[in-house]
């Protein structure tokens, strides 16, 4: 090969890289998924949430990778520090109780406009359910139920929210499926200072982890149908 053939060459290879380069960067950045998990807590420290001020509150520190809410009094617990969603999402996190005898991981959550809460073993230590539905709070309502929780073991707690309901899930058993039409939802004076999102404890030392955050469609059950078909192909 002559020079003057290399240099040709040479250029010619240098020219299709930068249409290369040129064709990539003209293609769109690539969306983010918007069914992807956000994680909400970084398993080091508490940034992005803040200790929330109920007065009495014990002591919130991040151990372990996790977050220690200890006993109050009466209540202790962590507030998001911004905007979650307010309708078409699913929160999900594990929750511990490490003593104490009432509710270790209640989680107050937005539908729509207006606030609700999760309780977790709260009434001393078994009721969970919505507080409030139509005023009734959770010892008291449809979603009203009686679980049996043990010291120092995690559970795994799953809220959806949609325009059709509100659901949730411990260890995977459904535990709350409560229809939204006609229904008014509101919450307890005493997680007034949890919202728009919040996790707390009552007269007692819990902690969480893996908290997460992911958008949903509306039907978003038609969406688990799928996902369980797709499992069993």
């Amino acid at each position: 090969m002559t020079r003057g053939t290399a240099m040709l060459v040479g250029f010619a290879l240098l020219w299709a890289g930068h249409v290369i380069l040129a064709a990539e960067a003209a293609k769109p950045a690539a969306q983010a998924d918007p069914k992807a998990w956000k994680d909400l807590f970084d398993g080091k420290t508490l940034k992005g949430w803040k200790a929330t001020d109920f007065g009495g509150q014990g002591k919130v520190e991040v151990k372990d990778g996790t977050i220690v809410m200890e006993l109050g009094n009466n209540m202790t617990g962590i507030t998001l520090d911004g905007k979650p969603p307010r309708d078409n999402y699913e929160l999900t996190l594990e929750g511990m109780r490490l003593s104490g005898g009432d509710f270790f991981c209640t989680t107050t959550f937005p539908v729509g406009k207006d606030p609700c809460t999760l309780v977790v073993g709260g009434w001393g230590g078994t009721v969970v359910g919505l507080s409030n539905v139509d005023g009734y709070d959770a010892s008291d309502n449809p979603t009203t139920k009686f679980l049996t929780f043990k010291d120092k073991q995690w559970y795994k707690i799953r809220i959806r929210v949609t325009e059709p309901k509100i659901e949730a899930w411990i260890d995977g058993e459904k535990v709350v499926d409560q229809e939204r039409k006609e229904h008014k939802f509101s919450i307890r004076m005493e997680c007034d200072l949890s919202q728009p999102l919040g996790i707390s404890t009552y007269n007692t030392t819990g902690a969480v982890r893996n908290i997460r955050l992911r958008e949903v469609p509306a039907d978003a059950a038609k969406d688990d149908k799928e996902e369980k078909k797709d499992e069993k192909k």
